[in-house]
């Protein structure tokens, strides 16, 4: 029986380069377990970034097929994308080897250490990683387990979302899509959101009430209505409305280009990122910061140097005009701030969006229209290929076009390319000599590297 994380030495990782399971495995490598995995994208003498990235962590890696597995594993973990069909886990069974859910270890992980939960349906990633970062320079020496990687981390050579700190505090992402937000009992619950996705609302607000519950702190956005009702205290929270009080109040926001600056509580702070939704999510990381003791004006400085994360809003460059913005927006709020935040950058925005699952797709179709109508300005485009299918028994019951139609009847620019790969020269005759093309989607592992291709082609 497996009830905390000294129970185990040898775990054994299915599906080991998803972005959530990657960060376990490496923070587990990181306190001295013997941490190996597989995962279906490694192939025989077929190069994998995440792959060489993890061996050099001294984590092993195995081809899908079961060879990974011996009589040494003590645990397995999947996440929830892993079938019981799935070889190895047919044979974890055979060998009587425990097998866990990702969100049950990272519960585990998160009992053993004084730990900030962030949730909400936008910004955990960003969040987090500002909330390191303001800790990391304060000289906490905190610990990360996070969904995207951070630019400081991955510039060492590492896949950036996961690292062990000598300090008493561990940052993580608590995801509320698969419900696993209850699981956890952190010292501090931060909520950022509540937005319809993945989830009702009802059902979202359910689950943000236990999250609630579990925490000893709880600290959450006075700005966003439904976030508000399941305040704690007033004087804990913050609002990105100055006519909204709480705790930590941001006021005077100013883009310029790729800039922005604002106030928190009066003292100043400047950010190299776009958008507004970035104000919010480093107020909600000062507002928990400061409540662990560091100072103000402190948080400031560090957040002057943040260097920001994976695909969140990542600029590659400028060509003929064009700048060429890559982000992992996917639901419509996201998608909607995303586009929003170019706006100060050029006179015109060309955004393209690949959504992901039928089903997700359907349930917020109508959500991601009027979000996405709602930032287009008349000169402004939307382009969408068609839905990214990861596999399985998903019923193929709408497409990307159907939303394209739904803009298009409200008078939007819109346009659909069926396959990525024909969307470059489809759309070059619409740049003009100042503007942005801004690539959106998650899920689908490839983007980033349709994003250096775009790049390459421009």
């Amino acid at each position: 029986m497996i009830n905390s994380i000294q129970d185990f030495q040898q775990p054994f990782f299915i599906g080991i380069a998803g972005s959530g399971m990657s960060a376990i495995a490496q923070y587990l490598k990181g306190i001295g377990k013997n941490v190996s995995g597989s995962d279906r994208f490694f192939a025989p003498g077929v190069y994998n970034e995440t792959r060489e990235k993890l061996e050099a962590e001294g984590i092993a890696c195995f081809v899908q097929n079961g060879d990974g597995i011996t009589n040494q594993t003590d645990l397995i973990v999947v996440s929830t994308a892993i079938e019981d069909t799935v070889i190895e886990v047919q044979k974890a069974k055979q060998l009587g080897i425990p097998i866990m859910k990702r969100s049950e270890l990272l519960a585990m992980i998160a009992a053993s250490k004084k730990t900030i939960a962030v949730g909400g349906t936008s910004g955990k990633s960003t969040t987090s990683a500002m909330l390191f970062a303001i800790l990391e320079y304060a000289g906490m020496q905190p610990s990360i387990i996070s969904g995207a990687g951070l630019i400081s981390i991955i510039k060492h050579g590492k896949v950036g979302n996961a690292k062990v700190g000598k300090g008493e505090w561990l940052v993580i992402e608590a995801d509320e899509s698969d419900g696993s937000i209850v699981q956890y009992k952190p010292e501090i619950g931060l909520l950022l959101n509540v937005d319809k996705d993945h989830q009702e609302i009802d059902e979202l607000m359910r689950i943000f009430d236990i999250f609630k519950k579990n925490s000893k702190r709880f600290i959450v956005n006075q700005s966003q209505l439904l976030a508000q009702k399941l305040s704690q205290n007033p004087q804990q929270d913050f609002s990105a409305n100055p006519a909204i009080k709480a705790g930590y109040v941001a006021a005077n926001f100013r883009q310029s280009g790729m800039d922005i600056s604002f106030e928190i509580n009066g003292v100043p702070f400047e950010l190299h990122l776009a958008g507004k939704h970035n104000m919010e999510n480093a107020l909600s990381a000062t507002a928990v910061a400061n409540q662990i003791g560091v100072d103000l004006a402190i948080c400031g400085e560090a957040l002057r140097s943040y260097e920001g994360i994976y695909r969140r809003h990542q600029v590659l460059g400028n060509k003929h005009g064009v700048w060429l913005i890559d982000d992992y927006a996917h639901n419509p709020v996201k998608c909607a701030a995303a586009m929003e935040a170019c706006h100060p950058i050029a006179p015109k925005l060309i955004a393209w969006f690949q959504p992901h699952g039928y089903k997700p797709t359907k349930f917020l179709r109508e959500d991601f229209v009027k979000e996405i109508a709602g930032v287009l300005r008349a000169q402004d485009e939307i382009w969408m290929s068609e839905i990214f299918y990861a596999g399985g028994t998903a019923v193929k019951d709408i497409s990307a076009a159907d939303l394209i139609n739904d803009l298009k009847a409200l008078g939007k620019q819109a346009f659909f390319v069926e396959n990525r790969n024909d969307f470059l020269e489809s759309v070059r005759p619409h740049f003009t000599e100042n503007c942005v093309l801004l690539l959106m989607g998650a899920r689908d592992p490839s983007l980033e590297q349709f994003a250096k291709q775009t790049w390459g082609k421009l």
